[in-house]
């Protein structure tokens, strides 16, 4: 290990790939890292049993020198025990993220399988970062950097400000580096079925029946894509499918008809827990429909469409979606029965029974 002089510094070449970390030969702990961009001076320790980083400066703003001076006063405080104020600094990306995910009224295990994904894909070099040292300049150029994609970019650096404003309750943080991105405009496709003729061919197409079910139901009942995929019987009544936990953090009820029913007739018998079940998926489970020319949103947008075509109010419209209503009376106080729901999903089903034409369902 060589000594962390100003010469030393001032030497090193930025790198073409990832970070390179100097490590002094005389200050245990004092560490110079270098990357594409920018010479960033660190005092790392074992502190508690874990370890602990504290920032110190970017070369040659901070100089090799009072970098040295630095580390000596953290090396004799951290000596002294003052180390355990540092213990309680900011966690790192992954300890913020898992105390996030642990929220016991988190939304769906979706959200949480989504979230962690997209960690683990875009922000994977971010993760033992401790998040205070995760900067403006650092999510603008990562958010740029997934401008081919834009919803992604503007999803993935989303839930990295639910989970830093979620660490931020306990942990004394500044405002969210996120301030600094300009987001993308994201203008959803809005595809919905418009020639049902077309949509019965294209049905017709799929070789797996339980494909062909799982669109049925889909466009009978507006359910979103996980909501359907992970149902399980157990959760299929006489008069409703309950759904545990949704996207909106809460369960829901949907009332259903003899047509639900009719459309469910081929699934019984294949599994005993799963609806729709496939022995691919480790889980037991189908995962991926095959696609169609309209995917399993359209066909969400299609029922609500349908819906308010065929007069059933929009707020009702949302109720069978599962919406979140907009306004406080919505949310605290509007508790609609479920047998308040079912005439206006009886008025849905019978549209769509007669727009798809001879090809009768129920």
């Amino acid at each position: 290990m060589p000594k962390l002089t100003e010469a030393f510094a001032r030497k090193l070449p930025p790198t073409k790939t990832g970070t390179d970390k100097h490590w002094d030969s005389e200050i245990k702990g004092l560490v110079l890292f270098v990357g594409k961009r920018s010479k960033t001076w660190y005092f790392q320790k074992d502190v508690g049993g874990q370890t602990r980083r504290q920032l110190i400066g970017r070369y040659p703003v901070i100089s090799a020198d009072a970098a040295r001076q630095t580390a000596l006063g953290f090396a004799l405080e951290w000596g002294r025990g003052a180390g355990k104020r540092i213990q309680m600094g900011a966690p790192t990306l992954t300890v913020a993220m898992e105390s996030y995910l642990a929220r016991p009224k988190l939304r769906s295990d979706a959200h949480k399988t989504t979230l962690r994904q997209q960690f683990e894909l875009h922000l994977k070099d971010w993760l033992r970062l401790p998040i205070d040292e995760i900067s403006k300049s650092m999510v603008v150029d990562r958010h740029r950097a997934m401008s081919a994609t834009p919803s992604a970019a503007n999803h993935t650096l989303k839930y990295f400000r639910t989970v830093w404003n979620h660490a931020r309750r306990i942990h004394d943080l500044p405002e969210c580096p996120t301030m600094a991105i300009e987001w993308y405009e994201e203008t959803p496709a809005g595809t919905t079925i418009d020639d049902f003729g077309a949509w019965s061919e294209d049905l017709d197409g799929l070789h797996n029946p339980i494909h062909r079910v799982f669109y049925e139901l889909a466009l009978f009942t507006g359910l979103r894509k996980t909501e359907a995929l992970t149902l399980e019987w157990k959760n299929v009544y006489e008069d409703r499918i309950h759904l545990p936990m949704t996207k909106n953090g809460r369960s829901f009820d949907l009332p259903i008809l003899q047509v639900h029913h009719e459309i469910l007739a081929p699934m019984r018998g294949l599994s005993s827990t799963w609806v729709f079940p496939s022995p691919k998926n480790p889980e037991g489970r189908l995962s991926a429909p095959q696609r169609m020319r309209w995917g399993p949103h359209a066909h969400r947008r299609t029922f609500a469409t349908v819906a308010m075509e065929a007069g059933v109010l929009e707020e009702v419209v949302g109720r069978l979606l599962n919406h979140t209503p907009l306004s406080i009376t919505g949310q605290r106080y509007v508790k609609p029965s479920l047998e308040a729901l079912r005439p206006p999903i009886e008025t849905v089903c019978q549209e769509l029974k007669a727009r798809l034409g001879r090809r009768t369902i129920g």
